[in-house]
């Protein structure tokens, strides 16, 4: 019996619907796989319209970033960390309320669906304008840098991941030749190697790199061992690690250079400095972040003044950096910059035009491309890409 056209019409038409409904899905699935969560840590002081903890997503198929928006409402939650193995974040700020004796406080967050935070608690972190926070790989201690007093802390993270007593508070005492700024010690910022064994703390205020003996069974630190020094009056602010972790990278905020060192169990050994300005700048600038390109090959830095960031490509065998480029990075005052985990773009959180720009990234060349897209957000000063 031959089929009525009406049957037959509808019957195609529901098949293309079908089709259409698949299609959307597996664009929307594979879509999917490429969004990654970006928290953003933010100063909420002054005249800033940050409320605290914000929350974009990034497409890393596309380079779109979607507009932030606020998560948890935090005091300063200038710099982030998380955990190893658990769904938690530590940010580094100012308690909700104030502390006693008036130090600065870590807070832990669970993430939940859809990425949205859930205060858990809060500890002081022994110390003054707290700037950088780091958690060991077995997620039961926090490092914290002060740079306002110059102290620096390891927290004992409890079970649950909660901040509890400070296991070690040590300051450190001295100055540099650069009065205004090196008036005392400035701990800036916390990494534990790969093997937790040790802390290291850049001293913007004593042109020094800390190198301390980790017991992660109690969180304390040992004495100091031989440090890494910079050239005086250099300032060493920030630090990262080849993948490998034979050599070592210090972003140096105020002589505006990259101190390149081979590292092996705890001991350091200078290989030589790089600038991060082109000659020809007359400007006033100083650094803040520095990465290493997850395939090992190149080294970037930012520059807050000129507005740009530097792009070296490395040695893995001598460690030794050969210049690349400086490109624009698309705001003013780049204070963050983080590389996706793909490797292939730059998000960079410039501090003063309340933007994050996202770059295009060669992960052959290490160039940087014009900025793709900007967004706006409220005093970025800290950007993390969630797992």
């Amino acid at each position: 019996v031959p089929m009525k056209t009406g049957t037959a019409n509808r019957e195609a038409d529901d098949r293309k619907v079908v089709m259409r409904v698949a299609l959307i899905t597996t664009f929307l699935s594979s879509a999917s796989l490429f969004a990654v969560p970006v928290f953003i840590g933010t100063n909420t002081g002054g005249n800033t319209q940050s409320k605290g903890i914000y929350l974009a997503d990034f497409d890393s198929a596309t380079g779109a970033l979607t507009e932030p928006a606020l998560v948890a409402e935090y005091r300063n939650p200038g710099f982030l960390a998380l955990h190893p193995t658990k769904p938690l974040l530590y940010a580094c700020g100012q308690p909700k309320q104030e502390f006693p004796d008036k130090t600065n406080s870590v807070a832990a967050f669970a993430i939940g669906e859809g990425n949205q935070l859930k205060f858990l608690g809060e500890a002081s972190v022994g110390g003054r304008g707290a700037c950088h926070v780091a958690i060991d790989a077995t997620g039961r201690t926090a490092a914290i840098a002060n740079y306002g007093d110059g102290t620096f802390s390891t927290i004992r993270l409890n079970e649950d991941g909660v901040p509890g007593a400070v296991a070690t508070l040590i300051a450190s005492k001295g100055s540099g030749p650069n009065k205004n700024r090196q008036d005392g010690p400035h701990a800036h910022g916390v990494y534990f190697d790969k093997a937790n064994k040790h802390l290291f703390m850049p001293d913007l205020g004593l042109d020094k790199v800390f190198v301390h003996p980790f017991d992660a069974a109690t969180s304390k630190l040992g004495d100091a061992i031989s440090p890494l020094e910079t050239k005086p009056g250099a300032g060493p602010r920030h630090m990262a690690f080849s993948p490998d972790e034979k050599h070592a990278y210090v972003i140096n905020e105020l002589d505006n250079t990259i101190l390149a060192a081979s590292y092996a169990d705890g001991k350091f050994t200078v290989l030589g400095t790089s600038p991060t300005l082109p000659e020809d700048f007359k400007g006033g600038s100083t650094t803040a972040e520095i990465e290493v390109h997850p395939n090992g090959k190149f080294v970037y830095g930012s520059n807050r003044g000129h507005n740009s960031i530097v792009v070296y490509s490395r040695d893995p065998k001598t460690g030794t950096l050969t210049f690349v480029q400086h490109a624009p990075c698309g705001g003013k005052t780049p204070r963050h910059f983080k590389i996706d985990p793909t490797g292939k773009w730059l998000l960079c959180a410039h501090q003063d035009s309340n933007t994050i720009s996202v770059l295009k990234l060669d992960p052959e060349t290490g160039k940087l491309g014009e900025p793709e897209n900007t967004v706006s957000s409220p005093s970025p000063i800290c950007i993390l890409f969630n797992r």
